[in-house]
C-alpha cells in the first residue's frame, strides 16, 4: 500500500511538473510527457484541479493552476522575494507618497497582500498584510489574471474601495505573472495623466524584481511623480476617511 501511495504521488508530481514546463497541455500530450496512460493522467489531472494545482482554459487544455502559483510565490517570499521587494516598495513611496502594496495569487481566488509600505501623506490608503483581495475587479487581480497592456500596467477606479484609485503590474519572470506590485491613492488626489505616470514607474519597478537590471522595454519614469497636496493635502478629506 505505501510503495502504491508513493508511486501514485510520483506520478502526479511528474504529470504536474510536465504541465508547468508546457504551460498549456492537452490530455494526450500531458499522459505523454509524463508517459502515462490517458486513463491515469486524466484521473490524476482531476485530483489536481480539484485541489487548484492545474485548471482548464478555454479549449479544455490543461494550465498551471492558482495555487501552484501561490505556492511558488510563498516560497520565495519566505527566501527572497519580500527582500527583493523591499527596495522597490520603498522607492515607489518615496517617488509617489502613496501606499505600495506586494501582493500574491492565493488558491481561493483571491490575492493576498504579501507586503507593503504605507505612503507618507497624511490622508491615505492604510491596509495590512495578510489581507485578502478579490481578483475580479482590481487592479491586482487584472495583472495576475489577464494580458495585461502593452504598457505593463493597469489602473481601477473604485475597485475594492470607493474613491481609491489602483495602478498594479506584474510580476512576470519567464513571462507568467506570479506576484503585482501596486500602488494605491485616494482618488481625489490622481488625475488620468498622474495615474499613467505612476503606472510607468510601477511597470518598471515590477520588471525589474527578479532580474539583475530592470527591462530596457519598459517604459521610461520620472524621477518623481509630484501629486496635488502632496504638502498636507490641503483640499482632501480628513486623514480618519481614509488612513
Amino acid at each position: 500500500m505505501a510503495e502504491s501511495s508513493t508511486r501514485t504521488v510520483e506520478r502526479a508530481l511528474v504529470l504536474l511538473g510536465a504541465v508547468c514546463d508546457g504551460g498549456s497541455l492537452t490530455l494526450a500530450d500531458a499522459s505523454r510527457r509524463a508517459g502515462l496512460s490517458a486513463s491515469t493522467a486524466l484521473r490524476l489531472l482531476r485530483t489536481l484541479e480539484s485541489t487548484g494545482f492545474v485548471r482548464r482554459d478555454s479549449v479544455g487544455s490543461f494550465r498551471p493552476g492558482l495555487r501552484v502559483v501561490q505556492l511558488g510565490a510563498l516560497a520565495l517570499s519566505s527566501e527572497s522575494l519580500v527582500s527583493l521587494a523591499e527596495t522597490s516598495l520603498d522607492r515607489l513611496v518615496e517617488l509617489t507618497g502613496e501606499s505600495a502594496y506586494l501582493s500574491v495569487p492565493s488558491h481561493d481566488g483571491e490575492s493576498v497582500y504579501l507586503a507593503m509600505r504605507e505612503g507618507t501623506h497624511s490622508v491615505r490608503h492604510a491596509s495590512w498584510v495578510g489581507r485578502s483581495i478579490p481578483l475580479s475587479g482590481t487592479a491586482v487581480g487584472a495583472v495576475l489574471t489577464r494580458p495585461v497592456p502593452a504598457e505593463n500596467f493597469v489602473v481601477v477606479r473604485n475597485g475594492v474601495e470607493t474613491d481609491v484609485t489602483a495602478i498594479a503590474a506584474p510580476v512576470s519572470p519567464g513571462g507568467r505573472a506570479v506576484a503585482a506590485l501596486s500602488v494605491v491613492v485616494p482618488s481625489y488626489r490622481i488625475s488620468e495623466a498622474e495615474a499613467r505616470a505612476v503606472g510607468a514607474l510601477v511597470a518598471r519597478e515590477a520588471s525589474g524584481l527578479l532580474q539583475a537590471a530592470p527591462d530596457p522595454g519598459a517604459p521610461s519614469i520620472p524621477d518623481a511623480i509630484s501629486l496635488p497636496f502632496s504638502h498636507g493635502d490641503p483640499a482632501g478629506p480628513t486623514p480618519g476617511e481614509l488612513a
